[in-house]
């Protein structure tokens, strides 16, 4: 193990014209030349569930940057960087504030640019002046690698032994030290979905140092507390985590839904636009991120499959069928020697949200499976510097929404944009008549 964050090592920093093929080019060849694939499909659909996040960025003419961090414990995680906007606030030698902009579970940068300019929140955030950087948890697609473990390796387990404990207490400060490091900044803003949240709040009990480096924090979806979780897939967790997660170490088994070529087969063979299967895809979607037809884009099926899911580890699925069987927010739960050993306490200590003094704004809507509405309450409630807690303006608004809803930007990130720049223009004093969407 390393002994502290070294963010130099290992960094890259590459000016992007193009990355290279995806991974899954060579199947979608096949479908095609198979015709499995129907010619009234969009070729830009093909293409984008088959480009990476750097060819996608560079495909529609953004600046791309890659970056690498490494972590104290030898995880290597990967970065993208859209310095700039395209068709506005495009000139390369203006300072710009940063957002960092972290995503959900079983997810990746991927989710922030799929859904193409206009509508991906980080070229929305790149128009409108900021300077975005994508982070990606150890893992995912784009952060599967380690100074010495190997996450393919045969009936060992060692690199996945990781919930989203560790990505807040270790992945989130590498990733944010680094990013200040780059641009010389002493406080970033931070947007979060899903677990990017529950990772941000983390962060913010276990390193409090960090609060001094944000100057906002803006949870879309968030998840802290789950005691009033309707998610079926993590209510069913909840019954079997613990044993979940012994049984995936011994068997050897530590990964879970890596992004592979089943998932980008079924998206490109099945989920697309007149395929009679469809429908069934949206519904699966649905009962996994909750119900909202009128804001799902069933044509980019496609694409969001070729990005999504981009591996996670059994533990943190586990992690949060803990929450749900606990009602409160824990670090992990290893049992009671192995807690003893780790924590010092024989129960999982809880997380102090008191110790979390950033500015937070929390962005939920009422129809999120996940996200309760009574326990979005409690997590503002316990927050150290809570300052606003908004509700989407639409009943239907679910959690994968926050990500893809065909009326995301006017729906949520407008608002969050509004609210960065009254952050950087005039601070917590320019929120004085902020009233909250309840």
């Amino acid at each position: 193990m390393l002994n502290r964050v070294s963010p130099l090592v290992l960094s890259v920093l590459l000016v992007v014209a193009a990355a290279g093929r995806s991974p899954h080019a060579d199947e979608l060849e096949q479908l095609i030349k198979s015709g499995q694939i129907s010619a009234k499909i969009s070729e830009n659909i093909l293409e984008d569930a088959n480009l990476d996040v750097p060819e996608l960025v560079t495909k529609y003419r953004y600046p791309m940057e890659i970056h690498h961090v490494t972590t104290s414990d030898g995880y290597i995680l990967g970065m993208h960087r859209i310095p700039h906007g395209r068709d506005q606030n495009n000139d390369p030698n203006v300072d710009r504030p940063i957002v960092f902009v972290m995503h959900g579970l079983l997810s990746s940068s991927a989710d922030f640019v799929l859904m193409g300019p206009g509508c991906g929140l980080a070229y929305i955030l790149a128009e409108a002046g900021y300077d975005v950087w994508l982070g990606n948890a150890r893992g995912n697609y784009y952060s599967r690698a380690h100074v010495r473990l190997r996450p393919d390796a045969i009936f060992n387990t060692e690199f996945w032994e990781f919930s989203w404990d560790e990505i807040g207490n270790l992945d989130l400060p590498a990733m944010i030290d680094y990013t200040l490091e780059q641009t010389g900044k002493q406080r970033l803003h931070y947007i979060g979905h899903s677990q990017g949240t529950t990772a941000f709040f983390v962060m913010g009990s276990l390193r409090p140092d960090y609060n001094q480096k944000i100057t906002s924090m803006h949870a879309l979806a968030p998840v802290a507390y789950l005691a009033n979780s309707e998610s079926l897939l993590l209510r069913t967790i909840a019954a079997f985590s613990n044993p979940l997660d012994a049984l995936a170490r011994l068997i050897g088994f530590g990964e879970f839904l890596p992004n592979n070529q089943i998932m980008s087969w079924a998206g490109q063979a099945i989920c697309m636009d007149e395929v009679v299967f469809q429908p069934l895809c949206s519904n699966i979607l649905f009962l996994i991120g909750g119900w909202n037809e009128e804001q799902h884009n069933a044509t980019m099926f496609p694409v969001k499959l070729g990005h999504t899911p981009a591996g996670a580890s059994v533990r943190q699925l586990a992690h949060y069928g803990q929450s749900i069987d606990n009602k409160g927010f824990h670090r992990f739960d290893h049992g009671l020697l192995k807690n003893r050993r780790v924590y010092g306490t024989y129960r999982a200590p809880r997380y102090d949200l008191s110790r979390l003094t950033a500015p937070v704004f929390l962005h939920y809507s009422p129809a999120d499976p996940l996200t309760d509405v009574r326990d979005v309450d409690t997590l503002f409630s316990e927050l150290g510097r809570p300052v606003g807690k908004f509700r989407v303006p639409l009943e239907t608004f679910s959690h994968l929404d926050f990500m893809w809803a065909i009326d995301a930007k006017t729906l949520v990130y407008d608002r969050v944009i509004n609210l960065l720049k009254s952050m950087d223009t005039h601070g917590l004093n320019g929120l004085e008549g902020l009233k909250e969407s309840d």
